[in-house]
């Protein structure tokens, strides 16, 4: 008796008709067999890629707005205006942005202050000055040309000043921001959003206890010069420099001594010194 019926073959012609030649013969292969294990592999390497590119395009908006708003908050918090739960954009229209050049130390309108990120700009040749070594006390290596400022204003007259600072400290760099009072000399608030300390030594900078500790401190010496600083142990309050110095962080002599660096620095000749004197004279 004969069997007309046809016996399919397994092999190339496994899988949907629909699929291309190739890959019905890539499906119809042993699992076991190298060439499938590795087109499988770029399959899924190449689907993850794609999935991954997709996701950060899509939440890069979100992310720029958290960035934005976490930088308000910080700059609230510094200059003590910053409850939870209040109202970070309404309470942030309370301050002016403002864009300095720092080699003149005046106002400057080359960059929009609301979209101009100085981090990125200390990173272009364009954008930035290559700082001499025997200079560079902060090891910032390059300094942006222009900084922002945030200005609070009651009318004409200046309540606080708050400057973006940041110098490395053991382990990383630790980028802040200073508040100055309205006679740009004493120190309103200090506040690092970003840093990679040791927790519990230079950690130790996010303690409210000691930045409490920088409230009331003066920058600036009668001759001009920064003589703010972080010192090792307690300050001795029966000390007329007590007034320019900060306790110091147990354990953590390093992190302090750059926190005292990064201040000279941005508070210097470099810095936001030359901007300071003429924000003073009312020549900014």
């Amino acid at each position: 008796m004969s069997d007309d019926s046809t016996t399919v073959a397994a092999g190339p012609t496994a899988g949907p008709g629909w699929l291309p030649g190739g890959v019905r013969a890539l499906l119809g292969l042993p699992n076991e067999d190298p060439r499938k294990t590795l087109a499988v592999a770029l399959v899924l390497c190449l689907v993850c890629s794609v999935v991954v590119s997709a996701a950060a395009v899509l939440l890069r908006p979100v992310q720029e707005a958290n960035k934005a708003l976490d930088r308000k908050r910080n700059i609230l918090a510094v200059a003590g205006l910053y409850e939870r739960g209040a109202d970070v954009d309404r309470l942030f229209d309370l301050f002016e942005a403002r864009a300095v050049d720092l080699s003149t130390g005046r106002f400057t309108d080359a960059v929009d202050p609301e979209r101009y990120e100085q981090r990125r700009a200390a990173t272009d040749p364009l954008g930035s000055v290559a700082i001499p070594r025997s200079e560079d006390i902060a090891g910032i290596g390059r300094r942006a040309r222009v900084a922002v400022v945030y200005l609070l204003r009651d009318g004409d007259t200046i309540r606080q000043a708050i400057l973006p600072v940041h110098g490395y400290g053991l382990w990383s760099t630790l980028y802040g921001f200073l508040s100055l009072e309205g006679d740009l000399n004493t120190v309103a608030g200090i506040r690092f959003y970003e840093h990679a300390e040791t927790p519990g030594l230079g950690g130790e900078v996010d303690n409210p206890a000691w930045r409490e500790r920088w409230q009331g401190k003066s920058v600036f010496a009668e001759d001009g010069g920064v003589r703010l600083r972080v010192i090792k142990g307690a300050v001795d309050t029966s000390r007329a420099r007590a007034v320019h110095e900060v306790d110091g962080l147990a354990g953590a002599t390093l992190t302090a001594r750059g926190v005292s660096n990064l201040i000279q620095y941005w508070l210097g000749e470099q810095g936001f010194g030359p901007f300071l004197a003429n924000l003073r004279q009312g020549k900014a």
